[in-house]
């Protein structure tokens, strides 16, 4: 019997987990070749298990035989009997060296010759985004809740507003929410997974043109890698953090071309409205934090002491120090100098078990001798000084150390040698980037050498006040940008 004329009709859904994306596709050679090749056996083997194998289910030879192509019999790799089968030439990969090429080779032109589903695509995505926590960039934005128009609000309500708002998930009701939100503008592939190394529930959004776009027609715009937006959701935390690819992706169809930034911030606009409730209306606020380190977001704006214990107050928040600041009773708290010699012995310590290098020892052992001067050392009051304004921010031994990889900061203050002005945010007097793996510690070691003063350096400098973007005026953070 002739099978009838297949009749596409336009819908507003998401995408499918299984559709499936043509294993001819050239990016998923190269998506699937960022993963080492022990790392990709694993994956495939996930994929085979008795739970998931049947929504990946791959290539077996009763397949070869209902729908039989003639490419089949030109490939190189014979179809499977059955799902062990597959599983036994995974483990015999597994168990003898050789490249991720030829995995990679089993994967597309053997076992899933017929595609790769979006799910499976985006478990490779996240697989590679665990390995590599560095990949993205991520920012922080804090959910709050909007007040009423009338300002006529209960103590109740402007209480949630100033303390923490924490929404309650559920996963396939919010997931529902958001479709219905952007159904109308985008159509999206979702994937939600549980981190395995994070206390963080990791949201993979993939969107495209237009929610009456057939997708079959361009299956390059389904591995994009500019089109995907990532969302965590930290546990029991009023924030959330998002991440932005930077890269561009392949080249999409010029008849469906449109600024995927746009796409990406319809479906994060559309984020807090998912999570809403009756009465309970929530909207995202800039954090002016943005890292590659989701360590040191949740260090700064997760569940714990968010950013009201950092700089010189780290020491009470990482205990480094008995007591609280703000207690007026006398307490068995250390003195600054022996916290300072406590900290001078761990480093001594820690140095000599680690087998420094000469040049390395050198140095160490002329800036503690400098130290080991009378209490009038001024190397030893500049040390001092540096531990008051920083605390343990920037210290490799500190367990709690969440270095930041770019700060960028805009100076509204006019020049001497130009007319008084005043300068807007969007048009500043200079603007100063930093970047590097711990930029708070760099300031710190720049300190301790001498060359910035401890005395002058400002809160944003410090990492007091936990942010990685700032306009600063008068050597203050300008509170409306913040």
């Amino acid at each position: 019997m002739a099978r009838g004329k297949t009749v596409r009709v336009p819908t507003a859904a998401s995408l499918p987990n299984n559709l499936r994306i043509p294993s001819t596709t050239p990016i998923l050679t190269k998506t699937l070749g960022r993963l080492s090749r022990q790392v990709l056996i694993d994956l495939v083997l996930e994929w085979l298990d008795d739970r998931n194998v049947q929504s990946f289910r791959p290539y077996l030879a009763q397949d070869e035989a209902e729908d039989r192509d003639d490419n089949d019999e030109a490939s190189p790799y014979a179809a499977a009997k059955d799902i062990e089968e597959v599983r036994e030439t995974y483990r015999e990969l597994q168990d003898r060296k050789g490249g991720k090429r030829e995995v990679v080779e089993q994967i597309l032109d053997g076992d899933w010759r017929h595609g790769i589903t979006l799910r499976q695509l985006a478990m490779v995505d996240l697989r590679y985004m665990e390995d590599h926590p560095a990949s993205l960039r991520w920012t922080a934005l804090e959910l709050s809740r909007i007040v009423a128009e009338d300002g006529q609000d209960s103590s109740a309500t402007r209480a949630a507003d100033i303390s923490a708002c924490v929404p309650r998930i559920h996963a396939a009701m919010f997931l529902s929410n958001l479709q219905r939100e952007v159904s109308s503008l985008v159509k999206a592939h979702y994937h939600l997974v549980r981190s395995k190394t994070l206390p963080l529930t990791f949201l993979r959004i993939l969107v495209t043109d237009s929610p009456y776009q057939n997708s079959r027609s361009n299956p390059g715009t389904l591995v994009d890698s500019s089109r995907v937006l990532y969302v965590a959701f930290p546990d029991s935390c009023p924030y959330i953090y998002t991440s932005i690819s930077s890269s561009t992706g392949p080249k999409a169809n010029p008849r469906f071309a449109t600024d995927t930034r746009t796409l990406q911030q319809i479906v994060r606009d559309a984020i807090p409205k998912a999570l809403s409730q009756q009465q309970q209306r929530l909207t995202l606020k800039a954090t002016s934090l943005t890292a590659k380190s989701l360590q040191a977001l949740l260090a700064l704006r997760g569940p714990g002491r968010s950013n009201a214990a950092n700089g010189a107050f780290s020491i009470f928040a990482d205990a480094a120090l008995e007591g609280s600041p703000l207690d007026p009773r006398p307490s068995h708290t250390v003195t600054p100098e022996d916290f300072l010699q406590q900290q001078q012995q761990q480093q001594q310590e820690t140095q000599k078990s680690n087998n420094q290098s000469s040049t390395e020892n050198t140095v160490t052992t002329t800036r503690t001798n400098d130290f080991d001067d009378s209490s009038d050392s001024p190397a030893k009051k500049r040390r001092l000084a540096v531990h008051t304004r920083f605390g343990t921010a920037g210290m490799a031994l500190s367990p709690l150390n969440a270095p930041l990889d770019r700060l960028d900061i805009r100076l509204l203050d006019p020049h001497h040698d130009t007319p008084a002005t005043t300068p807007s945010s969007s048009h500043p007097t200079l603007s100063l980037t930093f970047s590097g793996a711990d930029v708070i510690g760099g300031f710190r070691k720049l300190a301790d050498l001498g060359i910035l003063q401890p005395d002058r350096i400002p809160a944003w400098m410090t990492g007091e006040e936990a942010v990685s973007v700032a306009v600063v005026k008068g050597g203050r953070r300008v509170p409306k940008d913040g």
